[in-house]
């Protein structure tokens, strides 16, 4: 149980706190509720973007790193599709530093052309180091686009292409700033050795002042359901063949999605899955295989992916994973191989939970679900899936008409 304190500040920023004297040490960690799903399709990777720009400098301070290094912290950030998260941890005693910092960068930016220009090309190299010219580094953003037809999941968080952030301009970076990074549209959550009584009085003499902004209405078209399979081939310098294959699956918040998180476990979670044990170890089909998902908000997809061993064709290996797939169609998944996953997957949430900035990430992230409390329900709903659940998934999923295939062949 993570227990934690709940305030809403008159700007509407949300503040969590998560008390635990057991550490020297406080976590500050600030959601926003914009990710790549929120961009304008011909302005993609701007998300993404903004996560280097947020460390170019605010309106009041012009380097974030070098007060926070002095203060004993350290920092980092990550975007996905769905949001975007900033954490810093330091020694509580230097708690404040992290409200100036954060609550600086929230404010207002510094939106220079020079700072823009630099994180513009960090973000070009990175476009052309992991997604251009790296092995198999394209296989998503052709996996996506085949995938989704309408919703805005079809691009990645980098961008859809280069030239979107080549081209970007001061002004359309100031308008991305000024609609997403509000109070309004935040949640702050500080864990570690902090009270509650420190945090509200922090936050409401750093956030307080600032502007709550106008609520960001999200608008995003839903994707149809797909009726009929599709297929695509790539060629390329790569070292070995690869299979990729997708299927649509329910969204974070749906009744179904722990059946399936469970069900990827069972196909794809490590050496004793089916997938490993059938088509690695037994037929030496594949040198690797894994079948995961991302977790996104809205329905997304579940994967299966792996190399082939040299010689064997891609339509030999697509039919042993189909063979697989129809013993999960077929017959439930109980017993021992139930209750493995899901003391697995018990351990993976427990193992998470031991780390400060985990926590905070998470209750920040389930806030944003819209209740931070269901992150103490997790570990029961994984516990009270049926075999039958999971028998439904692969049945209601794993069917032809709702797959996207991409043999990717080396040259």
């Amino acid at each position: 149980m993570i227990r934690f304190n709940r305030l809403v500040l008159s700007n509407g920023l949300r503040v969590l706190v998560h008390e635990d004297a057991s550490t020297p040490m406080a976590v500050v960690n600030v959601l926003y509720d914009v990710g790549a799903r929120d961009e304008n399709p011909g302005k993609t990777g701007f998300a993404h973007l903004f996560e280097h720009l947020m460390f170019g400098g605010s309106v009041n301070i012009p380097d974030y790193d070098e007060p926070l290094q002095r203060a004993g912290g350290e920092n980092n950030a990550y975007t996905t599709n769905d949001l975007t998260n900033y954490y810093l941890q330091l020694p509580a005693e230097n708690l404040e530093t992290a409200f100036w910092l954060e609550s600086d960068r929230m404010l207002s930016l510094a939106f220079s052309p020079d700072s823009l220009e630099v994180q513009r090309k960090v973000v070009s190299e990175e476009f052309k180091e992991h997604y251009l010219n790296k092995p198999y580094g394209d296989a998503w953003m052709k996996l996506r686009e085949m995938s989704y037809k309408v919703h805005p999941y079809r691009w990645m968080t980098i961008g859809k292409e280069l030239s979107h952030i080549e081209n970007a301009t001061l002004q359309d970076v100031r308008g991305f700033f000024f609609e997403h990074y509000l109070p309004v549209n935040a949640v702050l959550v500080v864990a570690g050795n902090v009270t509650t009584a420190e945090v509200q009085r922090l936050g409401e003499k750093w956030f307080g002042p600032i502007a709550s902004g106008k609520p960001y209405v999200r608008d995003i078209p839903q994707e149809p359901l797909q009726t009929s399979a599709r297929r695509s081939s790539v060629t390329a310098a790569v070292p070995l063949d690869a299979f990729y294959k997708t299927w649509h699956m329910s969204g974070r918040s749906s009744s179904r999605y722990h059946a399936m998180d469970l069900l990827t476990e069972v196909l794809g979670g490590g050496a004793s899955s089916r997938l490993y044990q059938a088509l690695v170890k037994e037929k030496k089909l594949f040198s690797n295989i894994e079948c995961y998902h991302f977790g996104t908000i809205d329905p997304g997809l579940v994967t299966i992916e792996g190399k082939v061993v040299k010689g064997v064709s891609l339509e030999a290996a697509e039919a042993a994973v189909e063979e697989v797939l129809s013993s999960v169609r077929g017959s439930l998944v109980e017993g021992r191989e139930l209750e493995k996953v899901k003391h697995k997957t018990e351990s993976m949430i427990a193992f998470e939970d031991m780390s400060i900035t985990n926590r905070a990430a998470s209750l920040a992230f389930y806030e944003l679900l819209g209740d931070a409390s269901l992150m103490n329900q997790e570990l029961d709903k994984y516990r009270k899936v049926p075999a039958g659940a999971l028998l439904e998934e692969a049945r209601a999923v794993f069917t032809p008409e709702n797959s996207n295939t991409l043999y990717y062949h080396a040259q």
